[in-house]
């Protein structure tokens, strides 16, 4: 009813609906030639800034597999490395000053970098060259990672609490950034929050579900 209490119009029911219509929030669109995207979509990293793009179909296969360029094509592939071998003495050797943290090769800096989440984003930690070639030596698999493209993710949170073992994943890098994200948005305090902790259970929990086990060799020669 309108105020004069009569039956509004079919224009202004219409215009109404319209209002309605332009209230909701934009579709995602390819960063590229912007053309709408579906929830789930393909992501390139702009491999200079480090930075996630969101990407259609069409333009993320212009980049599969190419090395030279501006952007590269976000690996899919997930593992959870069942057998990986590090022991607390190594993990102190590389500088991390929490426990949860992903490595990744840079094709620019031509170096691995190590980064790790923190309530401002993503922070990064001066790598021993030393003890990640160590790790390397023990964990062959590392040495196949693609550059820019995957990652390292390291989660000992629960080690370092005694509740449960570390994990270790070779991840996509938006789903490093991801987690970034979930963090940076949830984090409350100094502790976190309930609210934060969730979240990253269920992050990982999710990776964890989408990741094939891989039963890697304990080092190069076995």
């Amino acid at each position: 009813m309108s105020a004069t209490g009569t039956p509004p119009t079919f224009d202004q029911a219409f215009a109404t609906l319209r209002q309605f219509a332009r209230s909701r929030p934009p579709a995602e669109r390819c960063e590229l030639c912007s053309a709408g995207l579906a929830h789930e979509h393909p992501h390139l990293v702009e491999i200079s800034l480090r930075q996630i793009v969101c990407a259609c179909e069409a333009c993320a296969t212009l980049f599969d597999g190419m090395a030279n360029g501006k952007y590269r094509r976000v690996a899919r592939r997930a593992q959870f490395l069942a057998n990986f071998q590090m022991t607390d003495a190594q993990w102190e050797t590389l500088f991390i000053p929490i426990n949860m943290a992903f490595f990744f090769l840079s094709s620019i800096e031509g170096k691995v970098v190590a980064l790790y989440p923190s309530p401002a984003g993503a922070v990064e930690s001066q790598l021993s060259l030393d003890a990640w070639n160590e790790i390397v030596q023990e964990n062959p698999i590392l040495s196949q990672l693609q550059p820019d493209i995957e990652a390292l993710l390291v989660n000992r949170v629960g080690h370092a609490r005694e509740l449960s073992r570390a994990e270790y994943y070779i991840a996509p890098i938006d789903e490093c950034y991801r987690l970034v994200g979930l963090i940076r948005a949830n984090w409350k305090g100094l502790s976190g929050g309930s609210e934060a902790w969730a979240e990253i259970g269920r992050f990982f929990a999710g990776l964890r579900s989408m990741a094939d086990i891989v039963d890697q060799p304990t080092s190069a020669s076995g």
